[in-house]
């Protein structure tokens, strides 16, 4: 075992150890492909473009050379396609709207609609753009292209028609990711397929031409309340899914992955959480519960959950779901004190995250101040194992880069 998996280990098993690092383990724990290049130049490593690997929300590769200068113990193992539903393939200069040069996979075919740039779902030009990044932007939004709704004639086998067996292409693609990412001697952290339980980013499928079913965000919150039985239905058949595909991926990559990304849902804003604690247990619980039984029951794997948000009074439904992660603790938040949490539910969950805050200190304070309120963080969690240090959400365009390497030395220190 290497020292990064054991420090890892160590966090995930709750024992005191040196604090791991995670940055690029999952596609909510990045950097904007523009920070990639930024600290790239400032350690002055080869000047050499970055790889887009996450288009919706311009995430850059973290490749080796800066993973290992930055000390990080993580390697995320993403799924073939990406969210606008092409392979992370066949790569290709392309010029950024702010003048950045990278390279783009070859299905990541983009067109100026007038307001912003647009791109085709499966790169497909001739079907409806999925995504827009506005004019002055950074990142994509999806775009709604749900058909009108016939209440009468709602199925929410439309809502599953991405889901379904994995192939074996698909199959051998997460066996070889898996081992390649196991070489580097980090710690593997695995992206499960089909998993995102009312994923509100993955609602409007924008990796899809032509989808069906309820893809308005709105109307899908709507439908929480006013559609339980289609809700129900959906994730029912979702979570059976998943787990089917659960057992194929086992069966190729086995226990290398020391975490998985179930689910990036969220159920929280800046001040409150998106529904009741009774709505959870009962529309979104029993899924979860299905999936991560069946995970502690046949892998080592420890089961990630992303929540944005005041999700405190949620922390005992994650555990009662199973998971055994959360992320991305966001601090900036009503009612998410540290120490309180830590103190609470440290015993059972792992806090992956809430090392700084991206939407104010890291972006907008001083490299003192940085240093300052990572130093807290790790004073709040860092006792007993069970906390890997990494931002509040993926580190955003724009922040200042010495600000980023002062996060880095106060983590380091």
């Amino acid at each position: 075992m290497s020292e990064s998996q054991k420090r890892i280990e160590d966090a995930l098993q709750h024992r005191s150890g040196s604090i791991p690092i995670d940055f690029g383990g999952t596609a909510v724990s990045g950097m904007h492909i523009s920070i990639v290049a930024a600290l790239r130049d400032y350690y002055g490593l080869d000047p050499r473009p970055v790889k887009l690997i996450e288009p919706y929300q311009m995430l850059g590769e973290i490749d080796d050379e800066l993973a290992d200068v930055l000390g990080i113990d993580t390697v995320g193992v993403f799924g073939p396609k990406t969210m606008f539903g092409f392979v992370n393939a066949g790569w290709r200069p392309w010029r950024t709207p702010w003048g950045q040069e990278v390279l783009a996979p070859e299905g990541f075919v983009t067109a100026d609609d007038g307001s912003g740039l647009v791109v085709f779902p499966e790169g497909d030009a001739s079907a409806p753009p999925s995504g827009r990044m506005p004019a002055g932007g950074y990142y994509f939004d999806a775009l709604v292209r749900q058909p009108p709704l016939d209440e009468e004639n709602l199925d929410p086998a439309d809502n599953l028609e991405e889901f379904g067996p994995l192939g074996e292409r698909e199959l051998a693609y997460y066996r070889d990711a898996v081992e390649a990412a196991a070489r580097t001697g980090r710690s593997v952290v695995l992206a499960l397929p089909g998993s995102g339980l009312g994923d509100i980013a993955l609602v409007p499928a924008p990796f899809l031409k032509n989808p069906r079913g309820i893809r308005d965000v709105e109307e899908w919150y709507v439908s929480t309340v006013a559609r339980q039985d289609y809700i129900h239905s959906v994730l029912d058949g979702q979570s059976r899914i998943a787990v089917s595909n659960f057992e194929r991926i086992l069966e190729k990559v086995g226990n290398v992955p020391a975490a998985v990304l179930v689910c990036g849902t969220d159920f929280g804003t800046q001040s409150s959480t998106f529904c009741s604690e009774e709505t959870f247990r009962s529309l979104y619980l029993p899924y979860y519960k299905r999936m991560n039984d069946w995970i502690h029951a046949h892998t080592s794997w420890k089961s990630f959950k992303h929540s944005c948000g005041a999700v405190a009074a949620f922390m005992p439904l994650f555990i009662e779901a199973g998971f055994d992660i959360i992320n991305p603790v966001q601090l900036s938040a009503a009612g998410m004190d540290a120490r309180r949490l830590k103190s609470d539910y440290g015993d059972s969950l792992v806090f992956w995250g809430g090392g700084v805050d991206t939407q104010r200190t890291l972006p907008f304070g001083t490299p003192g101040e940085v240093a300052d309120e990572v130093k807290k963080r790790l004073d709040a969690f860092g006792e007993n194992g069970g906390f890997v240090f990494n931002a509040i959400h993926n580190i955003q365009a724009k922040t200042p880069v010495e600000n980023i390497v002062a996060m880095f030395r106060a983590v380091r220190s």
